[in-house]
């Protein structure tokens, strides 16, 4: 789904000479997960505290970015003028694929990821393409981001914890939060107890551990249902095991449970 840069200019002004400019609507959600994000056509932008993840058109085009380590933000005053660029890579950033789809961008220095995000609410489009051609993943207009990046930065600053992006130090060992503390029992014919712990200060991605009946593999978690302003009740977190297995955490009320293939597992101890 990569198009020329310049190509992609005039269909916009074509389109907004016809019909108006065909546009989706910034959002922003609050706790526990504060996300300003836009969803068009069949792409998705989510900006957090302290990343951003894209879903391009297509597949193979989240492939080429994560194996490039490389994408451009180019910022336009209007559908031709272009009055900005910061260029991401791996001297300044961490790039790769979540959930199996998005691509997830997580700055090493913050001033930079405020400096992207102030471009982002002060500007008309943002043109996500390739970092050494002229070529577009995708296209957003940002009537309305700023807004909603307002939002998300007051929120960001309310819950530090999750709104810091700094460097790791990779001489210190990965530490762990407390466990918690659920076991979730249940299953079909096979029955299974399952429990997970996520990570602190890990180097890669897989910040999450899930046992299932004794048996631990590593996961990676992702905090929203991507591009939905309206998670399903009681969501927490999904957790995504490298063995390509998904786990749901639900907690509402005093009720906890787990959803794992075709079965909910409840709090057992």
């Amino acid at each position: 789904m990569q198009v020329s840069i310049t190509g992609l200019a005039l269909a916009v002004l074509g389109l907004t000479a016809l019909t108006g400019p065909a546009r989706a609507d910034w959002a922003f959600t609050g706790a526990p997960s504060p996300i300003a994000f836009i969803q068009t056509g069949n792409m998705t932008l989510e900006l957090q505290c302290d990343r951003i993840r894209f879903a391009p058109a297509g597949a193979e085009d989240a492939r080429d970015i994560a194996r490039k380590q490389a994408l451009s933000f180019r910022f336009l005053k209007n559908a031709t003028t272009e009055v900005g660029a910061f260029q991401v890579g791996a001297a300044n950033a961490t790039v790769g694929i979540v959930d199996n789809f998005p691509v997830e961008i997580t700055f090493t220095d913050r001033t930079d990821y405020d400096l992207v995000l102030s471009q982002i609410a002060r500007n008309s489009l943002l043109n996500l393409s390739m970092a050494d051609q002229d070529v577009s993943y995708g296209l957003f207009d940002l009537k309305g981001s700023a807004a909603a990046i307002k939002s998300l930065r007051a929120a960001c600053a309310a819950a530090p914890a999750s709104g810091a992006a700094s460097a790791p130090d990779p001489t210190a060992p990965a530490s762990m939060e407390a466990p918690e503390g659920v076991v979730y029992c249940g299953g079909g014919q096979v029955k299974r107890q399952i429990e997970f712990l996520i990570l602190k200060d890990v180097q890669d991605q897989w910040n999450a551990r899930v046992t299932v009946n004794g048996k631990s593999l590593r996961a990676m978690t992702a905090y929203s249902y991507f591009g939905n302003s309206a998670p399903p009740r009681g969501f927490v977190v999904a957790l995504l095991g490298e063995d390509r297995s998904e786990f749901l955490v639900f907690r509402d009320g005093g009720e906890d449970w787990l959803e794992y293939g075709d079965y909910t597992y409840r709090k057992c101890n």
